[in-house]
């Protein structure tokens, strides 16, 4: 498959087949992940592998738990909820941390402000690389950023300190959606010079 047809054919799955992932896919896409461009080549994701039955269940409680407390607090979660019921589904879900950044002890100068960002660029990249590696392999994907609604409890459970990014959830699609609608370019572009 070329790299403009994975583009093309790409699509966020909500639904996948109980099929298991061997760990040749998961390393497959996984190797992909790393060969992203990165910033000054910091290389800054780092990722922990999720699957099997009985993690996926403490996974899904984690979230669940974290969901609840900031519902009791009266905070919306959107489709947080939803979330959890895809990720408990797939048969593996990769969370993506920035190995660069943890939740304690963080300086904020500007500098650190600026690597934070073309880090988290940098693990954009490569999560794009897994969802586009994932597909000839006849995997689907799901980037989530639910994951920020669990955050405490998701981190403490995957004992990270490092600060977490998202989460990608794959798997043998169980659905073929359709093409999202996409504005053209010239609606999104301003071209300056000649």
């Amino acid at each position: 498959m070329e790299v403009r047809e994975a583009i093309a054919e790409r699509r966020s799955i909500r639904r996948f087949k109980e099929t298991p992932v061997s760990e040749e896919a998961i390393r497959s896409v996984l190797h992909a992940a790393t060969l992203a461009p990165s910033g000054k080549n910091r290389q800054p994701w780092r990722f922990v592998v999720v699957q099997g039955a009985e993690q996926r269940a403490v996974m899904v409680a984690r979230m669940r738990e974290g969901i609840a407390k900031l519902e009791a607090q009266g905070m919306g979660t959107g489709s947080a909820k939803w979330t959890v019921e895809i990720m408990a589904h797939a048969p593996v879900t990769v969370f993506v941390f920035s190995a660069y950044e943890t939740y304690a002890g963080k300086l904020n100068t500007l500098a650190d402000d600026l690597m934070d960002i073309v880090d988290v660029q940098s693990i954009g990249a490569a999560i794009q690389n897994m969802a586009l590696a994932a597909l000839p392999l006849g995997l689907g994907t799901l980037w989530i950023c639910d994951v920020f609604y669990a955050l405490e409890e998701l981190c403490a459970w995957l004992t990270e300190e490092h600060v977490m990014v998202a989460a990608v959830a794959l798997g043998v699609p169980d659905e073929a959606p359709t093409p999202r609608p996409r504005k053209p370019v010239d609606e999104v572009t301003r071209w300056v010079g000649p």
